[in-house]
C-alpha cells in the first residue's frame, strides 16, 4: 500500500518555488516580501527593471544602492584600506613596477587586465573580489572555460601568492603575471 499524497502541500511548495523563480527573474517588484538586510537583486532583475521603467531618474532613485558608484582608483584605494595594506605591499605582492602601481592607485594610469590581476594578488583578493574589480574596470572577468583563467581562478580560490601562481602558469606554458613591460 502506497503513501498518501498531500496535494495541498505539493501545491503550496509549487507556489513557493514559483514565487522564488519570479523574484529571481525580476517579475516581482519592490514589495514587503524582500528581506531588507542583505538583499541584492541579480543583474538580470535590474536589466528587466530598466526595460519596464518610465524614466532613468526613477530607476536611479529606486536602485542607487545596487549600482557601482566608484571608479577603479577609488575601488582599489577602498580595498587597500579594507585589507589594511600599503601600496608598497601591493607592489611587492604584484611584481609590478612601483611607480606604475602608484599611478594606477592615483588614477593616472589605466592598467591592462593582467596588471589588474597582478594587483589582485598584491591585495590578497579572493576570486569574487577579483571578478568584481575586473568588472568595475571594464575588463573581461576570469572565465572558467579559458585555460589560463582557470589556473588564475584556481590560485585565487586557494589563496596562492603571485609567485605560486606564476609557477603554475609557467608549468602550463602560459604568460606569467606581473613582470612584463609597462606599455599596456
Amino acid at each position: 500500500m502506497g503513501k498518501k499524497i498531500d496535494v495541498n502541500k505539493i501545491i503550496s511548495y509549487m507556489e513557493t518555488i514559483s514565487e522564488i523563480i519570479k523574484e529571481i527573474s525580476g517579475e516581482i517588484k519592490e514589495d514587503s516580501t524582500k528581506p531588507e538586510i542583505g538583499y541584492r537583486p541579480i543583474t538580470a532583475a535590474l536589466e528587466s527593471e530598466i526595460e519596464e521603467t518610465s524614466s532613468v531618474g526613477s530607476f536611479f532613485r529606486k536602485n542607487k544602492k545596487y549600482l557601482l558608484s566608484q571608479n577603479l582608483s577609488e575601488h582599489l584605494n577602498t580595498l587597500l584600506k579594507q585589507k589594511g595594506l600599503k601600496i608598497a605591499d601591493v607592489v611587492r605582492g604584484s611584481l609590478l613596477d612601483r611607480v606604475y602601481v602608484y599611478q594606477i592607485f592615483s588614477g593616472k594610469k589605466t592598467p591592462s587586465r593582467d596588471k589588474l590581476i597582478a594587483i589582485a594578488f598584491g591585495l590578497g583578493l579572493s576570486a569574487d573580489e577579483t571578478q568584481k574589480m575586473l568588472k568595475l574596470s571594464g575588463n573581461k572577468e576570469l572565465y572558467a572555460r579559458d585555460e589560463r583563467d582557470v589556473i588564475i581562478l584556481f590560485a585565487l580560490q586557494r589563496g596562492k601568492n603571485i609567485f605560486e601562481t606564476n609557477d603554475l602558469l609557467h608549468s602550463y606554458n602560459f604568460k606569467v603575471l606581473g613582470v612584463t613591460n609597462l606599455d599596456d
